[in-house]
């Protein structure tokens, strides 16, 4: 009987631990590191107002100009929507320029993966 030479196997809970930390992290690493432009938010919202207007977002998001803006933040990001709008809606009439700096950072930031911590009452003077 010839003599065989024993090559111990890989190490393979190494091997484990190396695919999943690539197959978990990836998703993380790939982050967008590209911050949402202008643009973007623009042609984002024209979406949510044609599906406002098909009807997707049921009756109550047509009954009014402003009911129809405060569906079209929330379908254009319901985080930075509930985060800035949600405990007092815009009413008629009303512009507030404030929340809506505060809103365009809140997207700002979530395009950037980043923490939304401390953005409502970024902009108070």
């Amino acid at each position: 009987m010839a003599n065989l030479i024993h090559i111990p196997p890989p190490d393979y809970f190494l091997f484990i631990c190396i695919f999943s930390f690539l197959f978990i992290a990836a998703p993380v690493l790939s982050k967008s590191r590209h911050p949402i432009s202008d643009t973007e938010i623009r042609q984002k919202k024209n979406e949510c107002y044609a599906d406002i207007e098909s009807g997707l977002w049921g009756q109550q998001c047509k009954s009014s100009m402003t009911a129809k803006e405060n569906c079209a933040l929330r379908c254009l990001s319901p985080t930075c929507y509930e985060l800035i709008y949600e405990s007092d809606p815009l009413e008629e009439g009303e512009k507030d320029l404030v929340r809506s700096q505060e809103y365009k950072y809140c997207m700002y930031k979530a395009s950037l993966g980043e923490s939304l911590e401390g953005i409502k009452g970024a902009f108070e003077y």
